[in-house]
């Protein structure tokens, strides 16, 4: 039975890299599936998502021939075998259409992630989590406690071995020792109103300035807040007929789409950092 893996890296670009990615999974029994690729004119980067077969070699042999294989290219690689769902935890806050929509897909085989726990600072969704039989960790945070409830947040994700943490609308800036832990496997989702429309009650701003369009942006988490790598964003139209309530609407279905697909291009290993913006082999 063959075993099926996904190979992601990035090196400097030159000549016959494809060429000779194809003929080292040639070699070692690998049959390609799913190949992109993509030149960074302006960095002078090459990115590469090969997905593939190969019952010759087991995972920790392939990893110690692609070791060898990726050090004259000086190649950036991760080989991630797709047996087993992405392990995840959610982090929400009060607002939970991110949290039910990111649910519902998983459980319908939507998302190939298994979610681990959920963290909140506050109660509401406790029951919603135990509807899909997950832990649900209550964590208050103050700015007197935000120390110690990053400690233990940390402290859950570490624990359930998981490889992607999610911000399903959890309304708490995260610490910069949190966020560089976090690098790379943190997701958050918001509003594109920002910068335009920054602090409480966004869509009252907006429909105060009468926008045309709503609009999420879902990211990678960094210390630089809401300037993370940019992986997915979408918007809708609106008009004046439009109330509060109906841009409030809006607004939700189109981040709750807008995280669902960061989320599942995230598991599945299609998104790649080059520096501050991302490559999506979609």
């Amino acid at each position: 039975m063959n075993h099926a893996y996904i190979l992601t890296l990035s090196c400097p670009d030159r000549m016959g890299i494809v060429h000779a990615v194809s003929g080292f999974l040639l070699d070692n029994g690998g049959n390609i599936e799913e190949a992109a690729q993509y030149n960074d004119h302006d960095t002078g980067l090459f990115f590469m998502r090969v997905q593939f077969a190969c019952d010759k070699l087991t995972h920790e042999e392939l990893s110690s021939q692609l070791k060898a294989f990726a050090e004259p290219f000086g190649m950036n690689w991760k080989l991630h075998a797709t047996t087993q769902p992405m392990r995840t935890v959610i982090m929400v806050s009060k607002e939970g259409h991110c949290l039910n929509d990111l649910l519902f897909r998983c459980k319908s085989g939507l998302l190939p992630i298994e979610v681990r726990a959920i963290v909140s600072n506050h109660r509401e969704f406790y029951q919603l989590a135990a509807s899909y039989n997950i832990p649900f960790h209550h964590i208050p945070v103050t700015a007197a406690t935000k120390a110690q409830a990053e400690a233990k947040q940390l402290e859950i994700i570490e624990s359930e071995g998981a490889e992607l943490v999610v911000l399903a609308r959890y309304m708490q800036v995260l610490s910069n020792e949190l966020c560089q832990k976090l690098s790379g496997r943190a997701i958050n989702i918001h509003h594109s109103f920002l910068p335009s429309f920054k602090g409480a009650k966004p869509y009252y701003q907006a429909h105060d300035r009468g926008v045309k369009l709503i609009g999420a942006t879902a990211h990678y988490v960094t210390a630089d807040l809401d300037e993370g790598p940019i992986i997915e964003q979408d918007v809708a139209r609106a008009d004046h007929s439009k109330t509060v309530e109906d841009l409030t609407a809006m607004g939700r279905d189109t981040e709750s789409q807008v995280l669902a697909r960061a989320v599942k291009w995230h598991s599945e290993h299609r998104v790649l950092l080059n520096g501050h913006k991302t490559v999506i082999f979609k």
